[in-house]
């Protein structure tokens, strides 16, 4: 062994002492052959990087000798940079001679019992374990050294671990022909593609052996053969001389988000009896699930006729609603809508279902409200195929406004015009601003919070340039006066639509994405912060508290909204994963013990709900956050109910690693309804790691700007 060992130094060098036989570099190969072919098949690329046939055709040809039967054959390949190398060196059994029609278990190092088989290749090392065999066909030694003068064989090498063998045949001055179908790509991988879509690659096989190679019918095989078709084939039934080539091309078109592998096959008449080319594809949803702002913008006002139905939405009644199509809408290929319902004049206490027109109604509501309410929710709402929706009212009559806020498309295909979509990440609350402890007070009628947010240390990127839209919790706290508050990014005048309808004296909040615009340096102190603008139509106390962040989709660990018709998972009142909560009670809601199927999957994490507070017996205040993800309770609300009040909000539940999220009610005993819209999963296209998990970030990533009133 520590002869062939320093044989193998030598010849790396360039020079051996003792047989150097270099063949003649890009010349046809003519009997005797020096060669060896590869046949990498399923084997993984490991000592050698893909399948070859080397002959003076393709590489210049070394052979180095030693006394025994060892022998070295490299095969160099001229690069751009460095020469490409590829060594075989075999060894027969320690003492014994190499035998014709023998079989030789082979070791990565010689024995007694098993002769030496080793395949290496520039920048690739040997397998630390491999099993093989090699079959001599021919040989002849010196009677004396018995060094090897003519050889030729068939062999197997396998490294430990793989599902297939390494196949080939050698040649040293040997007249024996040789069959190599060489592949032009030992992998075919499909880049990601998109839902829906169809791409095609092929793989060309050469005969580059000096036989004929003769393939039977090519066939799909593996874990995934029903994922991707043979779309073209000139190589099965194929007689191919040396020098001639065929192709085989494959289809890829997927219809789900998965990876897929398969086995691309082609009998032959080599030593393993057939071509296999793996094959492997990812998935992406492309544009699915991502937000796009639009507007905001009025689609319904029952009080003018806008949208098609002027007059009060009577008792047990629905109206259908166009919206794909409308007020910067696309036409086709939306999922789901962002909406702002808004409950005007209502003759009596009662509630609206949204959900998708065409379909059955659910148990579920939208927006909940008394006799003479005032009152507005962001309602999150799937489209049918005709992008409509029904929108249905229990009891009594009342008008009914619309304002469209955003769309998550449902297409993988980006909408025309529109570039890429948003991404939403959540965020452990924050209260960005608070009239009731700033030296300025209460925000004046007719004037409008100026503000922004500075994300500099949000994640493991400066977000600030990034952000398309907050997500915010936004409360009047006792207006002076009946009113509305808009929110929108400030570069023009406030938008003619409301997104948290008031009463006076009430304490009142909504959910609203408000969408951002950059910040110049010398506004906001932090260059390309998030700068927005709240309105507020009376004078008030205004709260607003930061739960999320809608970013331009290019930054890692966003999550993709998946919609749903409104599914009821809590009831309280009638002990559905939640009883009634006492005061300072925290309810847990598990759902891993069975949501309604298609709910959530393991990527899920954040559902899109309405949550309902019925009827508490105090003023009381409910704050919802993640069971099980070490995050405490924050110091902020989603919805401040009074007593005996049937009210609603949007809230976007983060679910935490268990499947669970907690409610919390402040005081007195309250019940609490729950119907969730979507969820927002951890989109594996923009995940920094396999199994990553969005998680909340903290406060201490955010930086509030402090803000200024200005008049609009």
């Amino acid at each position: 062994m520590r002869r062939i060992r320093t044989f193998l130094g030598v010849l790396a060098a360039g020079a051996c002492a003792t047989a150097l036989l270099p063949g003649m570099a890009l010349a046809a190969p003519t009997a005797p052959y020096t060669a060896f072919t590869v046949n990498l098949g399923e084997h993984a690329p490991l000592s050698v990087g893909g399948s070859a046939a080397y002959d003076d055709s393709s590489a210049t040809m070394r052979v180095g000798t030693e006394p025994g039967g060892s022998f070295l054959i490299e095969a160099v390949v001229p690069g751009d940079a460095t020469d490409h190398r590829t060594n075989l060196v075999t060894e027969p059994p320690a003492g014994g001679p190499w035998e014709v029609g023998r079989t030789y278990p082979t070791a990565p190092l010689s024995d007694a019992t098993h002769a030496r088989l080793d395949l290496t290749s520039t920048a690739r090392r040997s397998c630390a374990e491999s099993t093989g065999t090699i079959t001599v066909q021919e040989v002849r030694q010196d009677p004396t050294s018995r060094a090897v003068e003519v050889f030729a064989a068939v062999y197997r090498f396998t490294c430990a671990g793989q599902p297939a063998p390494i196949t080939g045949e050698i040649r040293f001055n040997s007249s024996l022909d040789y069959v190599a179908a060489v592949p032009d790509r030992s992998r075919l991988a499909f880049e990601p593609v998109r839902v829906g879509e169809s791409r095609s690659t092929s793989v060309e096989f050469g005969s580059d052996g000096t036989a004929d190679v003769q393939f039977g019918a090519a066939t799909l095989a593996g874990a995934d053969p029903g994922a991707f078709t043979i779309s073209e084939d000139a190589c099965s039934g194929r007689v191919l001389a040396p020098g001639s080539s065929c192709r085989v091309v494959v289809t890829f078109r997927p219809d789900r988000v998965a990876r897929s592998t398969a086995l691309l096959q082609l009998p032959d008449n080599g030593p393993a009896g057939r071509q296999a080319v793996p094959i492997e594809a990812t998935v992406t949803d492309g544009a699915k699930g991502t937000y796009y702002p639009v507007g905001p913008a009025r689609l319904l006002d029952t009080r003018s006729g806008l949208g098609g139905r002027q007059g009060k939405l009577g008792p047990d009644s629905s109206l259908v609603l166009q919206v794909a199509g409308r007020a910067g809408v696309p036409g086709t290929g939306v999922a789901a809508a962002v909406l702002n319902v808004t409950v005007t004049g209502p003759t009596a206490g009662s509630f609206l279902t949204v959900y998708p027109a065409g379909g059955p109604r659910p148990t579920a509501s939208s927006v909940n409200f008394a006799k003479d309410w005032l009152g507005s929710n962001s309602v999150t709402v799937q489209l049918d195929p005709s992008g409509r929706i029904s929108i249905y009212n229990r009891a009594g009559s009342t008008h009914v406004v619309v304002d469209v806020v955003a769309f998550y498309q449902g297409a993988s295909v980006a909408p025309a015009g529109l570039g890429q979509g948003g991404q939403y990440r959540p965020v452990a609350p924050v209260r960005l601003f608070d009239s009731r402890t700033d030296h300025r007070g209460a925000l004046p009628a007719g004037a409008a919070l100026n503000d922004w947010v500075d994300f500099a240390d949000f994640g493991a990127v400066d977000y600030n340039g990034h952000v398309k839209a907050l997500v915010l919790n936004i409360t009047a706290v006792q207006p002076l006066k009946d009113g509305f508050l808009t929110a929108w990014s400030g570069e023009d005048a406030p938008p003619v639509i409301s997104m948290v309808n008031y009463r006076a004296g009430k304490v009142v909040p909504n959910l609203a994405y408000v969408t951002t615009q950059r910040c110049p340096l010398v506004a906001c102190g932090a260059e390309d912060a998030a700068r927005y603008m709240i309105y507020s139509s009376a004078t008030t106390h205004l709260v607003v508290d930061l739960v999320g962040v809608i970013d331009d989709g290019l930054v890692a660990d966003g999550l993709r909204f998946r919609a749903n018709a409104p599914v009821r998972i809590v009831d309280s009142r009638m002990g559905m994963r939640l009883r009634t909560l006492g005061s300072g009670e925290t309810g847990r809601v598990d759902l891993a013990s069975g949501p309604p199927p298609g709910l959530i999957d393991a990527a899920t994490q954040v559902l899109a709900t309405n949550v309902t507070a019925v009827a508490p017996e105090r003023n009381t205040v409910f704050t919802v956050w993640p069971a099980d993800a070490g995050v405490a309770k924050p110091a902020s609300s989603n919805l401040n109910p009074e007593a005996g009040q049937i009210v609603s909000n949007g809230v976007l539940a983060g679910i935490g690693p268990r499947d669970a999220f907690h409610v919390h009610n402040l005081t007195g005993r309250a019940d609490v309804v729950v119907d969730v819209v979507g969820g927002f999963y951890l989109y594996p296209g923009t995940a920094s790691a396999a199994g990553a998990v969005a998680g909340l970030a903290g406060p201490a990533a955010v930086t509030p700007g402090g803000g200024e009133y200005v008049r609009r």
